[in-house]
């Protein structure tokens, strides 16, 4: 007994472990995209989850960006396409192999296509023709490749599709419901302008080429599928019964699958067993805007109390909930007043280096506090900290929340 608690203990420590890992590189992914951390966040996701995702907004809302820099992040072949009404299957799948064919053999050269990679990103999915969406669903389904005499099993983690808008035609909806997950981004909200543009005169983070977290994201995968899901099954029946009464459209397909996108969130959460605390995903399987918004507002009371401690962004996002909001301000808390220390730090390095003797025994309030980069932090400190003091009541603020608004008001003192 004392031996398969002390296993189960390493598995789920090992579990936590890896979580925290890829939730810092999709935070690195994610850094300076300007209101995109929840479809950075649902990448990875997906990615652990096996399933596909799709993603709906207008052009120029940085899609394939998001999409391009989680997948730099987690590593793995990466292949990405704009497809068009006259893009032929070879352009996606590879072409004939011409010394085979010379041997009245047909098999398809694939490698840097489509078949090889494990994130793959498909923009404009649906205007690819008859022929590419056929072999394409094949391969969505069933990780396999056939085409020809070619049978090939693909890599392939999750394969992201982007659009402007959902498909009115009835043939192609059905293509669209075996993507799983969906995300709908807007342009940035007016109030982030400022930060959208200061952003955008910073040189893109330079992403690791070594695949050095595709184990880490193996684990999660395999931590996923065995999840035990035992706990909220009775929740998750019952957010599909309201959901349907609510008028919610779910097929009984993307009832099952959503159990996936639930496991990979508790496995994310550095757990092996799936708790209320993971049901945030469940928005997430509505197929349009509007039913997501709905899903949110029927689930209130289910979703509330969920979050996660390496997707905060998207916990929050789709629960709606005062525990997925206090994880990210605690989060945020958190990174800045490291920040700060190494600002400071690095600061009094530079003046005891220029002036020696000027830099000894100042802190914030004096050399370092005149520096641009500490005054900007500072700003961060006190929004953040406004933010916290804006959301909870002092009596409702969480206890790990309250030690880091301590700090932060510790911080911000002149």
């Amino acid at each position: 007994m004392t031996e398969q608690w002390t296993e189960q203990w390493d598995r789920t420590a090992a579990v936590a472990a890896d979580a925290k890992l890829v939730g810092a590189a999709v935070s690195v992914a994610g850094a300076g995209m300007v209101d995109r951390e929840v479809l950075a966040e649902v990448v990875a996701l997906c990615a652990v989850a096996g399933e596909h995702l799709l993603v709906i907004g207008a052009p120029g809302t940085a899609k394939s960006e998001v999409v391009r820099r989680v997948a730099g992040q987690l590593g793995g072949e990466y292949f990405e396409y704009l497809l068009g009404r006259f893009t032929e299957p070879n352009e996606l799948f590879g072409s004939v192999d011409l010394r085979q064919l010379r041997e009245g053999v047909v098999e398809f050269e694939t490698a840097g296509m489509l078949p090889q990679a494990e994130v793959a990103f498909l923009d404009e999915v649906f205007l690819g023709s008859t022929a590419v969406l056929n072999t394409l669903l094949g391969l969505l389904n069933e990780r396999v490749f056939r085409r020809g005499r070619t049978t090939l099993a693909s890599p392939l983690r999750i394969c992201v599709g982007a659009a402007n808008s959902l498909p009115e035609d009835p043939a192609l909806e059905a293509f669209a419901d075996r993507f799983l997950a969906r995300v709908f981004v807007e342009p940035v909200p007016d109030d982030r302008l400022e930060e959208l543009l200061e952003a955008g005169r910073r040189p893109a983070p330079a992403l690791p080429t070594d695949g050095s977290l595709l184990p880490a994201l193996d684990r999660l995968a395999t931590a996923a599928r065995d999840c035990a899901l035992d706990q909220v099954t009775p929740a998750v029946a019952a957010a599909v019964r309201r959901l349907r009464a609510a008028g919610v459209p779910l097929s009984d397909r993307r009832a099952v699958r959503a159990q996936r996108l639930i496991a990979a969130a508790a496995a994310l959460d550095g757990r092996t067993t799936a708790t209320s605390r993971d049901l945030w995903v469940l928005p997430l399987v509505a197929p349009t805007a509007d039913a997501q918004a709905l899903a949110r507002d029927t689930l209130a009371d289910l979703v509330g109390e969920a979050g996660s401690g390496s997707l905060v962004y998207a916990a929050e996002e789709l629960s709606r909930g005062a525990r997925a909001r206090a994880g990210r301000l605690g989060r945020a808390g958190a990174e800045l007043l490291a920040e700060l220390a190494a600002t400071v730090a690095e600061v009094s390095a530079d003046s005891a280096a220029t002036a020696p003797g000027a830099g000894a025994g100042v802190g914030v309030g004096a050399t370092a506090a005149a520096t641009p980069a500490v005054r900007d932090l500072r700003l961060r400190l006190e929004a953040t900290l406004r933010e916290i003091d804006a959301s909870f009541d002092p009596a409702d603020l969480p206890e790990e929340l309250g030690g880091i608004r301590a700090q932060l008001v510790a911080a911000v003192r002149p």
